[in-house]
């Protein structure tokens, strides 16, 4: 096959921050390694027609993959390697436990409302761009993310770490 160089050098330059948009849509690193190496494979095989600014289009393919794994994927137990420990959130233990609080909040969101929340917070990009990734309006991209950051304000998870603020 002919080589494409601009390809590679996309590849080795952004797979990292892929990798991570990968994982905040999945919160699983296996299938976010799974996920981001098929969005790459799709990707590549329509390079030619991506234009100057692949991002957009590779985290499309993201979305939608993820998407339609998520229709196919059976929604039962999830096996542990362990019970979680407690922890002094005063170190980094606690703050890891404070992310996975966070994960797992960001995971009981819907598909649609979680990916807003990915593309607008943590990979901080416009609601233009993240309606035109989406395929829908901005309007659209506005409400999604309004439904979820309302549910993240009342999520179990998030109000059990939540300090009083009673003395």
């Amino acid at each position: 096959m002919r080589e494409r160089p601009d390809y590679a050098a996309y590849v080795t330059e952004r797979s990292p921050r892929l990798l991570r948009t990968a994982y905040l849509l999945c919160r699983d690193w296996g299938q976010a390694e799974d996920l981001l190496q098929t969005a790459l494979v799709k990707a590549w095989r329509a390079w030619r027609r991506v234009g100057d600014d692949p991002d957009p289009y590779v985290y499309r393919i993201m979305v939608n993959t993820h998407a339609s794994w998520m229709r196919r994927r059976w929604r039962g137990e999830r096996p542990t390697d362990g019970l979680p420990e407690e922890s002094d959130p005063a170190d980094e233990i606690g703050a890891a436990a404070d992310k996975a609080v966070l994960w797992a909040a960001l995971g009981r969101l819907p598909h649609g409302q979680r990916a807003t929340v990915v593309l607008r917070y943590f990979e901080d990009l416009t609601e233009p761009q993240v309606a035109a990734i989406l395929g829908c309006s901005v309007g659209t991209v506005k409400s999604q993310t309004s439904k979820a950051l309302a549910k993240l304000r009342v999520d179990p998870g998030l109000l059990a770490d939540a300090p009083t603020g009673r003395g």
